[in-house]
């Protein structure tokens, strides 16, 4: 047996499938919204900048431990130097003394060379240690704008869930309104096909945006206006209005 609904109650298909259309914009809307491509690419570039902050933080940590090296090979050579020279205070012996200042001479050169690493590691510690600062002062930087554009992702997003809630209410309403098997046809056809009513205007379907053919206007035109009927090209509900040019 055809599904039968009035002619009114069919034209109110054409707002349910207003709010559907508009309830899928909103789907489409939410997942491009400039905001979230915005924190897409902060995102992205996050890591990037946590890289080198990563980065900076190893060589610099790194440069610390050869300071650190170096610090106790001078202090090493130092005492050394220390020692021998009390010693040479106190020897009596002219083979002792020469071996003595021999020794010297060979510790103070290497106490000169350990001195230039020692400086040149520091001076290597001090640029690393700008790098560092810039490395955590652009994440800092980075993390703050990155706040902003989640903050206003966020709020972009509460709007839509906001239309949406009203689009949802509207809609819940409507279809209360509605017979079950009329919507339950909607539903199907929308489900299958992405559209659930088509208004004829002017002999085209909305949904397809096709005019109909000759024939499809006469089995149009043959059905009675409480029939329920598909849409030949779209597969929607076809409603008939005054405006469909029959």
């Amino acid at each position: 047996m055809a599904l039968t609904a009035s002619s009114e109650t069919q034209a109110r298909l054409l707002d349910l499938q207003k709010l559907d259309t508009a309830l899928h914009q909103l789907a489409h809307r939410s997942r491009t919204l400039p905001e979230c491509a915005a924190v897409t690419a902060l995102q992205e570039d996050a890591e990037r900048i946590k890289a080198a902050v990563v980065e900076t933080s190893g060589h610099l940590e790194d440069a610390r431990l050869e300071l650190g090296r170096a610090e106790s090979d001078v202090e090493l050579v130092e005492k050394r130097i220390a020692r021998d020279a009390e010693r040479l205070q106190s020897s009596s012996s002219v083979k002792d003394i020469q071996g003595l200042e021999h020794e010297l001479a060979s510790l103070r050169t290497r106490l000169g060379d350990l001195e230039e690493i020692e400086l040149a590691i520091m001076e290597r510690i001090e640029l690393l240690e700008r790098a560092a600062t810039g490395a955590r002062e652009t994440l800092e930087a980075h993390t703050a704008r990155r706040t902003v554009a989640e903050e206003a992702l966020a709020a972009a997003l509460a709007e839509i869930d906001r239309e949406r809630a009203d689009l949802d209410a509207q809609r819940s309403a409507l279809v209360a309104e509605l017979p079950a098997d009329l919507v339950a046809l909607y539903e199907k056809q929308r489900e299958r096909y992405g559209t659930g009513a088509s208004h004829l205007r002017a002999r085209v379907s909305s949904a397809s945006g096709v005019t109909l053919t000759g024939s499809d206007l006469e089995m149009v035109r043959r059905a009675s206006p409480d029939e329920v009927i598909l849409c030949p090209d779209s597969n929607a509900i076809l409603v008939r209005t005054a405006e469909s040019g029959l």
